[in-house]
């Protein structure tokens, strides 16, 4: 009776905490929905004498959404992402509309990779030339990633006891042989012939990182760190070696260094920066700050449809359209899904827009480490098909390595940041042996039988033999000869050249421009502009309209959910254990992959 008790008690609390669950997500759905089909109230909020508030505290993915989700609770709390697109309109939007007195950035950690800063910050600098309108920065904390983008300000401020973090860059790999040694797990990594800096593998096979890679990654820190200090250093009127040193010396190592050192303005708490921010943008005195945030600007003017002056902010919906198809993330086989690139819908997307006659010229935003080596080839052929009958012009976000540079590689045009990481053009392939960790660990032996000699080579239960290894050998030679070909061809230098710089090597966006892999430094607007005028339309003559179609609010809600869930029950798995995380999701990435890889070398984060 008692076991009974228990059983029943467990399933009435399962029960209940399952309702608790279902009722969260209920509402959760329906304030959304609320929030959805609340636009038109929400667009009534900004007032004259307002202040844009950026605080940039969400991840931000080049494109977003027009139906944000705003649920913040449990597995959900991480839906919400910023659009760089839309970020750069709102910048654009401030800079004309006579409602917004200048522009507040409220920085703390801001979760964007570098050449994604870049083009705000130069989106920023272009507000305050134009408009003349002030641009403010505080924080309590500034990392450097937030500090590149508050050193744009006209007046950098930091709370009295706060940090500036600033000792330069570092790349540091996690290597799993050891783990993978424990297990009985062999990783059987196979790389193009010549492809010394295709190193991905290293962290599954090696110890420590090969001279090769150590060369490519020092060469690609130094080209983003001397990038990084040179925007600061202009801004801020100091030496680019005075920068380097406060960093190599860490001569900031209180708040007041900061100050002394000339990187920050004034130590203030928040309420002085309000009283400073109403005296450089002439607002009263007497009254508070009137913040309008940025989704609500984002919202406002969807819904209003005009600026102060009366004249319409939205272009007329007449004009022919420059199509602007975002690829972002891993490339994989099939219609991928949330955060990657399938080969499938991608080419869906551009074969949608080729076929469009009211779209006259094609953006491809590419922002993508790489993966699959037949769904690159597959997006390849529709960009091909595409700039047979209308301009194609590629723009590069924070990186576009090995598969992101193979759909690059045909378009009329290509611009990259600075500090875009690019090139890469290698291909690899990976088979986990797992005998011993059957055998040895678990005790679990295998036998079979097989129609023909090769029929069991991809099996993981074995160690390849040396003639299925030269096999698959030449598949790969075979797949980065088809690479260096179509790189060749697209950017019209010899097989040779393309060798040259390839074998797997990663180059910033300033060498690969000095190499012949991009055209121009400029990003998403400067290659719109270039697409618009290789197509013949002038500069307030199109629209811009966005690739793929986006999903429909409760298909997007699903996803959504779909992939915050999963992220926050690894969290929830790992704690704050940031390097365990790390291993289970690159673990799980290697899993995934199947297939040649045209995959980037490393995984590089620069924060």
């Amino acid at each position: 009776m008692r076991q009974f008790l228990k059983f029943m008690l467990a399933s009435m609390l399962g029960s209940l905490l399952l309702g608790i669950v279902l009722l969260m997500l209920f509402f959760g759905a329906i304030a959304a929905i609320g929030s959805k089909f609340n636009l038109e109230q929400k667009a009534t909020s900004v007032a004259d004498g307002s202040v844009l508030h950026m605080q940039l505290d969400k991840p931000i993915m080049d494109r977003g959404k027009k139906n944000q989700l705003n649920i913040d609770f449990g597995p959900f709390s991480n839906i919400a992402t910023l659009g760089l697109d839309n970020i750069l309109a709102d910048i654009e939007k401030a800079k004309r509309d006579d409602r917004i007195k200048g522009i507040f950035l409220d920085f703390g950690m801001v979760d964007a990779s570098i050449a994604t800063k870049k083009e705000i910050r130069d989106k920023l600098a272009e507000f305050k030339a134009e408009s003349g309108k002030p641009v403010v920065a505080f924080a309590d904390v500034y990392t450097q990633g937030s500090y590149y983008l508050a050193s744009v300000a006209d007046r950098v401020y930091m709370a009295p006891q706060g940090d500036l973090d600033f000792r330069g860059l570092r790349s540091e790999m996690m290597f799993y042989t050891g783990l993978f040694e424990k297990l009985g797990v062999e990783m059987q990594f196979i790389r193009g012939s010549d492809n010394r800096y295709k190193s991905f593998g290293e962290a599954f096979t090696r110890k420590d990182m090969s001279e090769a890679n150590k060369a490519q990654v020092k060469e690609l820190l130094d080209g983003i760190w001397g990038a990084y200090l040179t925007d600061v250093g202009t801004q801020r009127k100091l030496d680019r070696a005075r920068l380097d040193t406060i960093a190599g010396q860490l001569l900031i190592r209180k708040a007041s260094d900061a100050v002394t050192v000339g990187m920050v303005d004034s130590l203030m708490y928040r309420d002085q920066v309000m009283d400073a921010m109403k005296d450089r943008m002439e607002l009263p005195t007497d009254k508070d700050v009137k913040f309008t945030e940025l989704h609500d600007y984002t919202l406002a003017y969807v819904a209003n449809n005009k600026l102060e002056n009366g004249k319409s902010d939205v272009s007329d919906w007449k004009k022919p359209k420059v199509a602007i198809v975002y690829a972002q993330g891993d490339i994989v086989d099939g219609d991928g899904g949330a955060g990657s690139i399938g080969g499938a819908s991608m080419s869906e997307a551009i074969r949608a827009a080729r076929k469009d006659s009211t779209v006259k010229a094609i953006v491809l935003r590419v922002n993508s480490p790489g993966g699959s080596g037949l769904a690159s080839d597959i997006i390849w052929r529709e960009v091909v098909l595409a700039k047979a009958v209308k301009p194609v012009v590629v723009s590069m976000g924070d990186l576009a390595a090995s598969g992101g540079y193979y759909i690059s590689c045909a378009a009329d045009r290509i611009f990259a940041e600075p500090v875009t990481i690019t090139g890469s053009i290698g291909v690899f392939g990976m088979i986990p042996n797992m005998q011993g960790f059957f055998n040895d660990k678990l005790g679990i032996t295998f036998d079979g039988v097989q129609t023909g000699k090769y029929a069991g080579m991809l099996t993981v239960n074995r160690p390849l033999t040396a003639e299925e290894k030269s096999i698959i050998q030449g598949y790969i030679d075979n797949f980065y000869s088809t690479f260096t070909q179509r790189v060749a061809e697209g950017r019209k230098l010899t097989v040779a050249q393309v060798d040259s710089i390839g074998q797997g090597r990663v180059w910033t966006g300033k060498e690969a421009l000095r190499l012949g892999l991009v055209d121009e430094m400029g990003g998403l607007e400067a290659a719109t502009r270039d697409a618009a005028k290789r197509a013949g339309l002038d500069a307030d003559g199109y629209r811009t309209v966005a690739f793929p179609k986006e999903k429909d609010f409760l298909e997007e809600l699903r996803e959504s959910m779909g992939v915050s869930a999963k992220a926050w029950v690894a969290q929830e798995a790992f704690g704050q254990d940031a390097d365990l995380l790390h291993t289970f999701d690159a673990v799980r990435k290697v899993k995934s992959m199947s297939g040649i890889q045209a995959r980037m070398p490393m995984e590089l984060e620069i924060r």
